[in-house]
């Protein structure tokens, strides 16, 4: 089996992605999210992450709470609606770090579990780690996990091991546009 190091947003997001992906790679997590409002949510999902993981033997990797890294790529762009240009740099940044940890740790590939979300463009975020892969010489595993009812699973599989579910991407700027539109993202 190839060694996958698959970043992860959420243990929710994790569920189904790991669900499809167990049987063909040796996965590990790689929870970097700098995009999280504050250090207590950041803690909360990555507990979570690490508890689900836990149960099912997965290793979960974990750099700390690097928010500036996020406000870094995303300056400027603070007045973009959800989905738009802020989000494509968050997943590069994201992305980014995912391969050049895989690398660094000799990984065969990496992935991500963003794709499972219905507010996430997978199109997008696979360009993304397409891109990705040629700079840095790591295989970047495609997907679209929210395809045959992933979500659903997602939220199942949540419910099934009572795992906290937020009802933002995590951002200060999702937060603030699921505030002002009552979508849960």
């Amino acid at each position: 089996m190839k060694k996958m190091l698959l970043h992860s947003c959420c243990s929710p997001c994790s569920t189904a992605v790991i669900d499809v992906l167990k049987d063909e790679y040796d996965i590990t997590i790689y929870y970097y999210n700098p995009n999280i409002d504050t250090s207590d949510e950041y803690s909360l999902r990555l507990n979570e992450q690490k508890r689900y993981c836990k149960m099912l033997g997965i290793e979960v990797l974990d750099d700390g709470y690097l928010q500036e890294d996020f406000y870094c790529v995303t300056k400027g762009l603070e007045n973009e609606k959800e989905g738009g240009a802020r989000c494509s740099q968050c997943f590069r940044l994201r992305l980014a770090k995912t391969a050049l940890k895989a690398k660094e740790l000799g990984f065969d590939c990496f992935g991500t579990t963003l794709t499972v979300s219905p507010y996430k463009n997978a199109t997008v975020i696979n360009s993304i780690g397409k891109e990705i892969e040629k700079q840095h010489g790591v295989e970047f595993i495609e997907g679209n996990y929210k395809k045959k009812d992933g979500y659903k699973k997602s939220i199942e599989l949540s419910k099934k091991y009572n795992l906290y579910r937020q009802n933002y991407c995590g951002c200060e700027f999702s937060k603030r546009d699921k505030k002002d539109t009552n979508a849960v993202l």
